[in-house]
């Protein structure tokens, strides 16, 4: 009895002893301490983890492959809603939430409780969401020359997207597109390298503005209230040859520096907290697989310390044709410096052939540790492990009256006036609000989808009014003129509707459809029918405006001499009462060009500074005109 009983205190002892160890640990842990300087809590977070949990904080899922489970089994470390990928059609903000915060439960549910973080293309506002406000394209955005302005669309855009419960935006694209042949230069602020730099001042909007002082490099997320920004597509993705999407661009070293470098320098500064890479090449070498400039030069001359993410399926394309040597892919991507690989369905594939490289040496220990440490670096600054849910707190500002308020403002500073009068006559905007009888016309002017562009809603975007809330041009004109005024919409009406009805002016709105990426690229730039028609049929016999909602520069030269106004509208998005406030002369029109425009596309490609430089007109150009307020 005595002999027996010595074990059982000593077994007692040993598992009081491992009890309290256990309390302990779960007690305190340094990488859960936010009191803990940040570099502390990283090395005691990755200390603690195994291989496979390592290589699943690489990886980023599609929404549509993920579930709590996925998240839990196989320590996924970010999830995506490609474009128009929702929880349902028209899904609320609270739909959105439960989504997040479902599988939000399954990462925290692992060994080690570590955070998922949830990224979305947000490149105009909310755009993937019903009801969410959207701002124009930054190509408008450019014309505005206004900072703060792009600022304040940064802080509404971090609201909207944090009241879905989304903590990462895949935005700002810092492309510098140097030919509108290019189906992205809608993405693009500007031709001109200086124009970008201080439209990145969205960043601060996004991420919130940096307190102290911060070291080089880090990044910095302020709170509850805003997101981990991105800035894209590193590097030259606006340059390539013939403006072909995800092409080669054929520059030099000082050259890629001076024009397509710039901005990141500038983003950097500001904390950006992710850089993706650009599907492009730079002299032929594809820019996924581009260790010189992703590590040496990113991560070691710019002293980036956020985290390097893939494009969609981006390392498959290292290959021609995509994914012909998947594990010369895997191998090329990570050598290279990217971090988190959007892979974004085939995640099993994935992390078989990563976990077998780095069991089998192929790709260093070092080199993991690294790109999980950026990962673990970026959701520890943003909070993500002290408020890893999602609440409803936010769902208010999603579409707010203020943020659409800010969105007119957008338009309006964008609109750019290129002709207001024909030689010898008086200038037709701002036109008269009292007046017996207008005609609005083109297939752009009651047309929601239209006015948005690609990016909204689905990837490729709609055409119709029923997409998402919003104001069309049509609409916003018919409650800005006179109770009086007869306003008479006809998409295309033929030359003796317009003779027969004794018409004061007429407003014609056409353009391109909507598009993203590859299937925007053109190589004649020119307006589709029945625009150009619509435009012959009304302009020939009254005095009219013609308003271009389009992603870029088209060809007008053929119909200029017809027109007595025109406006580029670029892609103004819902708000569409921004248009009717300048064309009526509430307020003044003050866009300058972001991007030269051509007078024939054999001309590109053509920028400013350019030696044979003969543009229709010019980059900067642009009217102005007077608010009637007084």
């Amino acid at each position: 009895m005595g002999r027996s009983s010595i074990p059982i205190v000593g077994i007692t002892i040993l598992l009081l002893c491992c009890c309290l160890v256990s309390f302990s640990e779960a007690e305190y842990l340094k990488y859960k301490d936010p009191k803990q300087p940040l570099n502390v809590r990283i090395k005691d977070l990755l200390k603690r983890m195994t291989l496979e949990e390592k290589i699943g904080q690489m990886v980023q899922i599609e929404r549509a492959v993920a579930t709590s489970d996925v998240m839990k089994n196989y320590f996924i470390g970010s999830v995506l809603s490609g474009g128009g990928s929702v929880p349902a059609p028209k899904a609320s903000p609270e739909a959105w939430v439960q989504l997040v915060n479902q599988l939000q439960s399954g990462s925290l549910s692992t060994r080690l409780g570590i955070p998922m973080i949830y990224g979305i293309d947000a490149v105009h506002g909310h755009n993937n969401v019903y009801k969410a406000t959207i701002f124009p394209h930054n190509v408008g955005l450019g014309a505005t020359r206004d900072p703060l302005l792009l600022k304040k669309i940064g802080d509404a855009t971090a609201l909207e997207v944090r009241a879905t419960g989304i903590q990462y935006v895949f935005a700002p694209c810092i492309a510098v597109c140097r030919d509108p042949r290019w189906g992205r230069c809608y993405e693009s602020y500007s031709e001109d390298p200086q124009v970008v730099r201080t439209m990145t001042e969205i960043i601060p909007g996004l991420q919130g503005d940096i307190v102290g002082n911060k070291l080089k490099g880090v990044p910095f997320v302020a709170g509850k209230n805003k997101v981990a920004a991105c800035a894209k597509h590193y590097v030259g993705d606006g340059g390539t040859n013939k403006g072909i999407n995800e092409n080669n661009t054929v520059i030099s070293y000082n050259g890629l520096l001076s024009i397509h470098m710039p901005a990141y320098l500038d983003a950097i500064a500001k904390g950006v907290s992710t850089v993706m890479v650009s599907y492009s090449s730079w002299n032929g070498k594809k820019m996924h697989a581009n260790h010189f400039l992703v590590t040496d030069y990113l991560k070691n001359k710019l002293k980036f310390k956020g985290f390097v993410i893939s494009d969609w399926m981006g390392i498959d394309r290292i290959t021609s044709p995509p994914g012909a040597n998947y594990s010369y892919s895997v191998q090329a991507g990570v050598s290279a410096g990217i971090d988190m690989i959007m892979v974004p369905y085939n995640f099993t594939i994935f992390i078989d052939d990563l976990t077998y490289q780095v069991k089998n040496k192929i790709i260093p220990m070092s080199r993991i540790d690294d790109a999980v440490s950026r990962i673990l670096r970026v959701k520890f600054v943003m909070g993500l492990f002290e408020n890893p849910l999602a609440d409803q707190s936010l769902v208010n500002q999603l579409g707010s009256k203020e943020h659409r308020e800010l969105a007119r403002e957008a338009v309006r500073k964008s609109l750019v006036l290129l002709k207001n009068g024909k030689s010898g006559e008086t200038p037709l905007l701002p036109l008269p609000k009292k007046i017996a009888k207008i005609l609005v016309a083109g297939s752009h002017a009651d047309n929601l989808g239209y006015q948005c562009g690609g990016w909204t809603i689905t990837w490729q975007g709609l055409g119709g009014n029923d997409l998402t809330v919003g104001t069309t041009i049509l609409n916003a004109v018919k409650q800005t003129v006179d109770p009086a005024t007869e306003v008479v919409f006809n998409e295309n009406p033929d030359s003796n509707f317009v003779k027969s009805n004794k018409f004061s002016y007429a407003i014609v709105v056409v353009g391109e459809p909507p598009y993203a990426e590859t299937y925007g690229d053109s190589l004649n730039l020119t307006i589709a029918e029945p625009g150009p028609s619509t435009i012959t049929n009304v302009c020939s016999y009254i005095r009219c405006v013609v308003v271009l909602v389009t992603g870029r520069p088209v060809v007008v030269q053929p119909y200029l001499s017809k027109i007595d106004a025109l406006v580029a509208a670029w892609l103004p998005g819902t708000e569409g009462q921004g248009v009717a406030d300048t064309l009526f002369g509430d307020y003044g029109f003050s866009g300058k060009l972001a991007r030269t425009w051509f007078k024939s596309v054999d001309q590109l490609p053509m920028n400013v500074g350019d030696k044979h430089y003969d543009p229709l007109f010019s980059f900067g150009f642009g009217l102005t005109t007077n608010s009637t307020n007084y």
